[in-house]
């Protein structure tokens, strides 16, 4: 697929795709032999949107990288693939922890400052 199409699967821009493209986050990307635009190939449909998802979460490049070297590889150590990605799911689930901590904290606060707002006439909404 062209980069076009593979923005409009993944919501992610050109420009964005080119520099994960040159970070070396995609992959090798092979040329077509007429026109030598770059076709992009449907795997990385997935591979794009975990990357965004994992980037969105704090995840270095170099360990995105990582992880996606691991997930392309078909030579890989099946027992140090899964501990690598065993190592960045306890990760995610850290900040998962750590993002319902925040939630029930702000629902506090909502709470409390709905109430004074009710105490004080003030309408909600």
């Amino acid at each position: 697929m062209k980069i076009s199409e593979l923005e409009a699967r993944t919501g992610v821009g050109r420009h964005a795709l080119r520099y994960y493209e040159r970070r070396g986050l995609l992959g090798e990307i092979p040329r077509s032999d007429g026109n030598n635009y770059r076709e992009y190939p449907d795997s990385l449909v997935d591979e794009v949107k975990l990357l965004r998802s994992m980037q969105a979460m704090g995840f270095s490049l170099s360990e995105l990288r990582e992880v996606l070297d691991g997930v392309r590889a078909s030579d890989i150590n099946c027992a140090d693939g899964a501990r690598l990605l065993a190592d960045k799911r306890a990760r995610v689930d850290e900040q998962i922890s750590g993002l319902r901590e925040v939630s029930r904290r702000l629902g506090r606060e909502q709470k409390r400052l709905e109430a004074s707002a009710r105490r004080r006439g003030i309408p909600l909404g």
